[in-house]
């Protein structure tokens, strides 16, 4: 069934494709959200089509390549095989998908503007001396403009010149059907989660996909020369799902760009997810419950979303070896542990002391349960499930190795889980 478009009904609310949300950011980039700089990216339905998809291919260095190759309005790939040899394959208008492009780079073609996540960094100052792993044009993502709204993803975006360009050290080849792909230096990652971002959800399988869309297992490290196996999803051996071995993103799918990991959520899903609203719900019910610690007997509460980098006098603090919370003291230091290690007045463990804060992204919950649990060791506090989500799945971190991480705040996971259950007193009266 066709719908018609906003541009005959103006008054109608925009299509949402769904949105990406970076891993790290409770809510909001350190310094505030400005422009194309931002923690989350919504992706809504254009005015007009901008897709493209392939058409014609111009092997070696024949006039037309080089013409398609300056042709400024054309979108082109063109893959180096040697000094004399490039195969051009030009890209045509799409009136049926959009285009969204995400990098770097801050040129016009970038719609989404993504920087590298520094881990429990508080301030941009703290990102920019790193030397960035994030390519300038990483991927782009295609959605179908008529329903179901399927977004794909490609390795991979146009640049200014409306071309990408792999060059000779790039991983490329031929296909069976006689077309180009490749990869781009440190690759794009993707996870699609396994019964979809529910709190039944389980990871999937870390995948590398091509600049035309197609799947691979991982290379050896992030940049390696040599291409991964492409997998097969109809190979009748494959025991999992057939379905998830595709470009296609679902509701919770992980994208990973080597520096930085995005969470794709559908609107459909985001339509089930707690909202901003709930979280605060939930945070003044905790409140209202007048939790005490069991030293000074005074009452805690959570800081407002707002103030989510400044301790708070009455902010509750939690001892992460067995999860009593406690509002904030000076006793217990253990010195011979340099500083960090306190002993529980409660129940005498030994172990790190952290100021709890509440996980104020709700596009990260798998539910919307209460906030009855913290991530150890940086004490970002969320619903159970969302937990125990997060703590098994392994985030891609520099070129080869994996850990799991808070989604809030990118801090690697410690202890046996990775989070802990908070035992709460309550108001003695």
């Amino acid at each position: 069934m066709f719908s018609p478009d906003q541009e005959n009904h103006p008054s109608k609310a925009p299509v949402k494709y769904g949105e990406l949300i970076v891993l790290g950011y409770n809510g909001s980039l350190p310094n505030g959200d400005r422009g194309r700089r931002k923690s989350r990216f919504a992706l809504f339905k254009r005015p007009k089509a901008n897709g493209v998809k392939p058409s014609t291919v111009h092997i070696a260095c024949t006039p037309q390549a080089a013409k398609a190759i300056s042709n400024k309005d054309q979108h082109s790939i063109s893959y180096t095989l040697s000094r004399a040899q490039t195969v051009v394959v030009e890209y045509t208008h799409d009136s049926n998908t959009d285009m969204f492009q995400i990098g770097r780079s801050t040129e016009s073609p970038i719609d989404f503007v993504v920087t590298d996540t520094v881990p429990g960094s508080q301030s941009n100052s703290d990102t920019q001396s790193v030397q960035s792993t994030i390519s300038r044009f990483a991927c782009r993502i295609i959605c179908e403009r008529n329903p179901p709204f399927t977004a794909r993803i490609y390795a991979a975006g146009f640049d200014s010149s409306k071309n990408i360009f792999l060059g000779e050290k790039a991983a490329k080849w031929k296909t069976s059907d006689g077309q180009m792909d490749g990869l781009t230096t440190n690759g794009v990652l993707v996870m699609h989660p396994r019964n979809g971002f529910t709190e039944d959800s389980k990871p999937g399988v870390w995948r590398e996909i091509s600049v035309c869309g197609n799947v691979f297992s991982l290379r050896e490290t992030r940049s390696a020369q040599q291409r991964g196996k492409m997998v097969a999803p109809f190979s009748s051996s494959v025991h999992h799902k057939v379905e998830n071995e595709t470009n296609q993103l679902q509701d919770g799918s992980l994208i990973d760009l080597c520096g930085a990991t995005l969470l794709w959520r559908t609107a459909e899903g985001l339509s089930r997810t707690p909202t901003v609203k709930h979280l605060e719900a939930l945070r003044q019910e905790i409140n209202a419950a007048r939790p005490q610690c069991p030293v000074g007997f005074n009452t805690l509460a959570f800081p407002s979303m707002k103030r989510k980098d400044v301790v708070d006098e009455k902010q509750p603090w939690v001892y992460l070896n067995c999860g009593h919370v406690h509002g904030y003291h000076n006793w217990g230091n253990k010195e011979e542990r340099d500083g960090k290690d306190r002993e529980c007045p409660m129940c005498r463990s030994v172990g790190p002391y952290v100021p709890l804060w509440l996980g104020c992204e709700a596009g990260f919950y798998v539910d919307a349960g209460p906030p009855t649990h913290a991530f150890s060791p940086c004490g970002h506090v969320c619903s159970e499930k969302t937990t125990a989500y997060w703590s098994q799945i392994p985030l891609p971190h520099g070129t080869h190795t994996f850990h799991a991480a808070c989604p809030f705040c990118a801090h690697q996971l410690a202890g046996e889980q990775g989070y802990i259950r908070l035992i709460f007193q309550g108001p003695l009266d």
